[in-house]
């Protein structure tokens, strides 16, 4: 086992696993700093797998089907922020609604079109290219761990720079931000607080929409009924864990991938012998780790502060009485 978790295959395999998740915690990320909770990533991601497969497939072009999994993906998005901005209905139920559309419709499409019910297998899609990254490629070590990765591997490492970069640097960002701190004073500067969490979720939406064609036209050659497997919540994991900086987010998320792929190999090797539920548990449980330690360090922090104001409190006593 030693000598598989050192070798560059199961370090590249991190990164493949990993890349879903960047992308729904990205997406996670734009959602929090808007102030708007959406569990919906799971159907939004399921939309865009399904859509781009079934678009690359149909019209054999990779740029229709990319198109036809973005729009689905933001189509979605947008389904949910009109109910949840423009229809007060609660975050936490509307997000329930999108996963459960997500998983049925895709289900009901793939049945209409192939017969079957679990997969696309008939209609298989386009998928995006690997890349060789000239130079990088001839280094020993260095090129097998970093070049001739799927496309979607190095858009998910961009991706954590657009939002960075949105967020933080851009006119849109700041209202995003503002509107998800103080809604009240946002609205006072003139800014639509409505209109700036809606735009704030079709990125969001449109984020999450390449992670789920990365499953469907990246990892596997065909869509198959929640092949998205809980990447979108371990999305928002890794979002909460990360406190929504995109630097931290990306490092929680390729550990979310570490566990996925050590939970596959684990099941792959002979001497080991483990079930193959090992491997779908693997991140959940580096997701409760992470949030019992989160939990032990504000549990901390708390009694930290408790602390200082009951010697600030005694100081000040005694400071009177003399």
């Amino acid at each position: 086992m030693a000598s598989y978790i050192f070798s560059l295959d199961f370090w590249a395999s991190i990164l493949r696993m990993a890349t879903p998740i960047v992308f729904a915690s990205m997406a996670a990320i734009i959602g929090d700093q808007a102030n708007v909770l959406c569990i919906g990533y799971e159907g939004i991601m399921l939309f865009a797998a399904l859509f781009g497969a079934l678009g690359s497939a149909l019209s054999q072009s990779l740029l229709v089907g990319t198109l036809c999994g973005m729009a689905a993906g933001v189509l979605l998005a947008a389904f949910f922020a009109y109910f949840v901005l423009y229809l007060d209905t609660k975050p936490l139920l509307a997000g329930l609604g999108v996963n459960t559309l997500g998983s049925g419709v895709t289900i009901y499409v793939i049945y209409l079109l192939t017969g079957m019910k679990l997969n696309t297998s008939t209609l298989p899609s386009l998928q995006f290219p690997d890349i060789q990254i000239p130079i990088v490629k001839d280094i020993p070590i260095l090129g097998p761990l970093v070049s001739g990765h799927n496309l979607m591997v190095y858009l998910a490492f961009v991706a954590t720079f657009f939002v960075w970069f949105l967020l933080f640097k851009t006119k849109l960002g700041l209202r995003i931000r503002a509107v998800g701190k103080d809604p009240n004073a946002a609205a006072s500067m003139g800014i639509n607080v409505k209109r700036t969490k809606f735009i704030a979720l079709l990125f969001s939406g449109l984020l999450a929409s390449f992670g789920g064609m990365y499953m469907s036209m990246g990892y596997m050659k065909y869509f198959s009924a929640d092949m998205v497997a809980g990447r979108g919540f371990l999305g928002i994991a890794a979002q909460r864990l990360g406190v929504s900086n995109p630097s931290l987010v990306l490092v929680v998320t390729i550990i979310f991938g570490a566990a996925t792929a050590f939970g596959i190999m684990a099941q792959t090797l002979p001497s080991v012998n483990l079930p193959s539920q090992f491997a779908s548990m693997t991140p959940y449980l580096a997701t409760l780790i992470g949030l019992a330690i989160m939990g032990e360090i504000a549990i901390r922090n708390k009694r930290l502060k408790i602390n200082d104001i009951r010697r600030k409190a005694l100081a000040e006593k005694s400071g009177k009485k003399e």
